[in-house]
């Protein structure tokens, strides 16, 4: 894709001076940000359009473009790019819509990808805005813009309305390119991140997600930035509809698309981002070489107001971002260099006594950030717009103290405004090309804070997880599933099958009571809800009484397989029927799943049995996961660490299946046993 992100010529077809179009703004933006290369126009009726030359047809052209824009209806793009492809062009933007964004488009789009498939012609697009390479000054761009400062963040956003405010911007951000991938047809998102990645100019992307796409493509994508240190900052859209396995069970109303993807993506050491703004404040910060705080230490808040200070130190605890205590020393030396109605503690109000004094800022700053306990330190700093003369000169000499401050201290310092507003654009670039990350607004100073600390990614570790998903399947009845597990080692409670009342009694006989009665069928995956359930049944009389009740409920159930003669121990495929097994005793209960069709597959471990989705404490880990993987995820809920062998051993049973969920899993003291399980087979 080089040849089309750092083009030498590029071509417009479609070109036109009328003021509405695409074709015209896309020249007149080339002109704008002075790309230096050769622009030609393509338009049998036209000889020249804004006074570049223009020509009848690609094949016309003096040489093959590197870049051509596509700037016509929907219904002459394929024909456009296969000529592209044909003369070796490097590479094309489709502006238009009517592609696979509707149903009438999707044969469009499929000719146009096959049309670049047979070139291997990257195309970005269609339904898009463009791209921006700024360090070539090449804008293949087909909405208005003006002539913005090149830097290192790089933008892919499949909304093009995002790229459009984001060169809008002023708040110190410079971007390095930025892509409009509208529907992705061709070069999809991990496409261009890996690209990008590779650029040595390029020091964090930022990325809006619509679709998860290709789960493999995007942890190769991941691994490359870990390779390069290219940081990451991702805002998905939407809650995204649950895999069709996972909605039918617990697990996709607290393990849906949309959570396993975060999962993945702070697996990768990206930074999530909660909307638009934070996004591109994470991916400035991202950019800043030497910005992540030292190993161990926490983060230190500096500000000139109380209130400020307050507000800092409760955000920081609803992020569950570590404030600690200064040291005996470091408040010391504070006390002497500060008025007595200083704060000194953690958030450190310094009061505005101290403004504009560029010595004692400075030392401060460099105090705070020489007590071991500390990795990085926040300074609050607001500059409101349209200030001059000596006004203009106390908020310069703030800027030098902190600037100063962050020269000599031994850890990281970043800068935040309490309002976004009040980061202004000339000097925040001022802070960010002395290596300070400078944020707008308070709230997302600490969220960029909580994101710079966060563990560096494992390249090898995401290329481990990029394993295509699994397609659902035939459903399992609930003791085949549990069939499943017994022979696959893990350990289930002792059950039997019943087809008539006789059969019941004899397995409660056999087994110790008191026990549990069911309805076992494929499509019986809440049983609660649907009354298919009896529990703590403890005489002869009860199980008579739970069969019958409960046949009532299969009565309702179409018959799935045909009957088996044999009602035996659990290890065979039956028609909906009834299933007696011993109560376990009470213990800590977590629900255990594995699903195979997110964007990776992923183990779901959480606390509450029946009750998970009120409670909604949940941990989400990529799969494949160690024994100590699975320890941090339990320990992250508080829950009992020596469940970790049962979920290893669920983990290694769901070979093969989309879903396996185990609902609950009762935690003693001498380990664990599956209650309930639910499976649903990969499709052949």
């Amino acid at each position: 894709m080089h040849r089309l992100l750092n083009p030498r010529s590029v071509a417009v077809v479609g070109a036109s001076e009328r003021a509405e179009t695409y074709s015209s703004e896309t020249l007149l933006n080339l002109r704008r940000l002075g790309f230096a290369g050769d622009v030609w126009g393509v338009n049998p009726r036209r000889s020249a359009v804004h006074g570049f030359s223009c020509f009848p047809s690609l094949s016309a052209l003096p040489s093959a473009p590197d870049a051509v824009v596509v700037a016509i209806p929907a219904a002459g793009v394929p024909e456009v790019i296969e000529e592209a492809g044909a003369i070796g062009s490097g590479g094309a933007v489709v502006y238009g819509s009517g592609f696979g964004e509707t149903p009438a488009g999707v044969p469009l789009e499929h000719a146009l990808r096959e049309a670049a498939g047979r070139w291997s012609l990257p195309v970005c697009g269609p339904n898009c805005d463009g791209l921006i390479s700024l360090h070539s000054r090449a804008a293949l761009w087909g909405d208005a813009l003006a002539s913005p400062e090149p830097g290192h963040v790089a933008l892919v956003s499949q909304s093009g309305n995002l790229v459009v405010n984001a060169l809008a911007t002023r708040r110190g951000l410079r971007l390095h390119t930025a892509i409009s991938s509208g529907n992705e047809a061709v070069v999809t998102t991990p496409d261009w991140v890996e690209h990008l990645a590779r650029d040595a100019d390029v020091r964090s992307i930022a990325l809006l997600i619509e679709a998860e796409g290709d789960g493999a493509r995007l942890c190769e994508a991941l691994a490359v930035c870990a390779d390069e240190g290219v940081g990451v900052a991702v805002l998905k859209v939407g809650a995204s509809a649950r895999g069709a396995a996972a909605a039918a069970a617990h697990t996709g109303a607290v393990a849906g698309d949309h959570r396993v993807f975060r999962a993945l993506v702070e697996e990768a050491g990206a930074a999530w981002a909660a909307d638009v703004h934070e996004l591109l404040e994470l991916a400035k910060a991202l950019a800043v070489r030497g910005a992540r705080p030292r190993p161990g230490g926490g983060l230190a808040i500096l500000t000139c107001s109380g209130g400020d200070s307050g507000l800092g130190a409760d955000e920081a605890f609803r992020l569950g971002v570590d404030l600690p205590a200064l040291g005996d020393g470091t408040v010391a030396v504070l006390r002497e260099r500060l008025p007595d109605a200083a704060t000194v503690a953690n958030p450190l109000d310094y009061t505005a006594m101290i403004w504009g004094e560029v010595e004692t800022l400075r030392d401060v700053v460099r105090t705070v950030g020489e007590d071991p306990a500390i990795g990085h330190v926040l300074v609050f700093y607001d500059r409101p717009p349209g200030i001059a003369g000596h006004s203009a000169e106390s908020w310069d000499a703030v800027e030098e103290g902190i600037l100063a401050g962050a020269a000599v201290s031994p850890v990281p310092v970043m800068v935040a405004s309490t309002l976004p507003e009040l980061l202004d654009d000339e000097s925040a670039w001022r802070f960010v090309d002395a290596g300070v990350p400078a944020i707008a607004g308070l709230r997302t100073g600490v969220a960029v804070a909580a994101a710079l600390a966060a563990p560096l990614p494992d390249a090898a570790r995401l290329r481990s997880l990029a394993v295509a998903p699994g397609r659902g399947g035939r459903w399992l009845a609930e003791h085949e599933a549990k069939a499943l597990l017994r022979a696959r080692g893990v350990p289930v409670v002792r059950g039997l099958l019943a087809l008539n009342e006789d059969d019941a009694v004899a397995a409660f006989h056999k087994l110790a009571s008191p026990v549990a009665m069911k309805v076992s069928a494929p499509s019986m995956r809440h049983k609660t809800a649907a009354g298919a359930i009896a529990l703590d049944v403890r005489d002869e009389t009860g199980v008579r009484e739970a069969f019958n009740r409960l046949g009532a409920v299969i009565c309702r159930i179409p018959t799935e397989i045909s009957p088996a003669a044999d009602p035996a121990p659990v290890n065979a495929r039956f028609e909906p029927t009834i299933l007696v097994e011993e109560m376990a005793n009470p213990g800590t209960e977590l629900i255990v799943a594995v699903r195979t069709d997110a964007v990776v597959p992923a183990l779901v471990i959480g606390l509450g049995g029946i009750h998970v989705e009120a409670l909604d404490r949940v941990a989400i880990v990529p799969l494949p996961a160690d024994a100590a993987r699975i320890q941090t995820a339990l320990a992250s809920l508080s829950a009992p660490l020596n469940a970790a062998p049962t979920i290893e051993a669920i983990v290694k049973a769901a070979e093969n299946l989309t879903l396996l969920e185990c609902n609950p899993v009762i935690v003693h003291s001498d380990g664990a046993v599956v209650v309930d399980a639910i499976a649903q087979e990969v499709a052949p």
